[in-house]
């Protein structure tokens, strides 16, 4: 029997991947066909030896869509010599009966269709190092929130049994004074007097941690690849080391951005609209965002407008017309301007003064 070499040299394949902790949904589709549609288990050499096995010398392009997975996947196939892009789950194309039907293969065959198609936008993928660096940034954020829940859980247990600091106290909000205090107060029962000295310790902790990661995040401040521009960064008034390192892990790459009106759409600082017919409604600020980054530039947007003489004016004039917290996002877009202006001239920032 005459066997022959099977070659594929010159055909292009087109995978979807529907990635998950214990197994992958792959799709597999032609230029013209859809080859077929498994499960396997979740690793890239598994693939890549079934991808080469299956269609040798062929050019494979994979796709799959960005989540708690990361980017490890793209970098394994890469190293793999397959060509990946990671895409927003919400950009994919979906028709009517895949949303109302959905289900792992079902998301695996239409990313295979949209690769095939030229219909997907691949998202930027940083570098490992970016990564971690901005894995570290927001790991200060996420602690600043559990210390918010921690402290309310606090007040919660205070209020629910009628306990009130001495007014002088009170005031003095987290202080060390404050506190003390609490630790000085007590339930009537062990029971009670556990919950809230168990709730102390875990704010003790939580403190703890957030000082030590803001002082790694200020040393890696003053390395490279961030010294200078973080530098830079902190000249604009309102932009502290930690809103200047949001920026700058978040971005990454501020030329991958070729327009203001891009960068802000990526922030979420950017109107919506609804168009039909003759009629075009501008909404709010669009719900699609980088939420890290919308939040700490409203943050300190409260704070240029105080120490700006130019956005202070500015928005003295547009809180005249709408609501104040309308009024900051404004002061925002603008803050996120200058940020963009420094990056991309690789300068200090000059005040002007009225």
């Amino acid at each position: 029997m005459e066997h022959t070499t099977r070659d594929c040299e010159g055909q292009h394949v087109y995978v979807g991947l529907d990635v998950a902790r214990k197994s992958w949904k792959v799709s597999i589709a032609g230029e013209a066909l859809e080859h077929k549609t498994f499960m396997q288990p979740p690793s890239v050499a598994v693939l890549a030896g079934y991808l080469r096995k299956t269609f040798p010398g062929a050019q494979v392009h994979c796709a799959y869509e960005a989540g708690y997975c990361g980017f490890w996947i793209h970098e394994q196939l890469r190293e793999q010599q397959i060509e990946c892009v990671v895409v927003n789950p919400a950009d994919v194309p979906t028709k009517d009966r895949e949303r109302a039907f959905k289900s792992d293969r079902v998301d695996a065959r239409k990313l295979a269709r949209g690769l095939r198609s030229g219909e997907l936008d691949p998202i930027y993928v940083p570098s490992r190092q970016a990564q971690e660096d901005r894995t570290l940034v927001r790991l200060r954020w996420s602690l600043v929130r559990k210390q918010t829940r921690a402290k309310n859980q606090i007040k919660s247990l205070l209020a629910f049994y009628g306990i009130q600091l001495p007014e002088e106290v009170a005031e003095t909000h987290w202080s060390k004074r404050y506190l003390a205090a609490l630790e000085q107060q007590h339930l009537r029962y062990a029971s009670g007097n556990a919950v809230l000295q168990t709730l102390l310790s875990e704010l003790a902790t939580l403190r703890q941690l957030i000082s030590d990661t803001t002082r790694r995040i200020r040393m890696l401040a003053e390395q490279e690849p961030y010294r200078e521009m973080a530098g830079y960064l902190r000249t604009i008034p309102g932009i502290s080391t930690l809103t200047a390192m949001t920026l700058l892990t978040e971005l990454v790459d501020i030329h991958r951005f070729e327009s203001l009106d891009r960068l802000a759409s990526y922030v979420g600082l950017a109107p919506g609209s609804h168009a039909s017919g003759e009629n075009d409604f501008t909404t709010g600020i669009t719900e699609r965002r980088n939420a890290h980054l919308r939040h700490i530039l409203i943050e300190s947007a409260w704070i240029a407008a105080r120490r700006d003489p130019v956005l202070f004016e500015t928005f003295e004039t547009l809180a005249k017309r709408m609501p104040k917290q309308k009024a900051i996002v404004r002061i925002a877009r603008k803050l996120l301007n200058r940020a963009r202006f420094v990056l991309l001239r690789r300068t200090a920032y000059v005040t002007s003064v009225r």
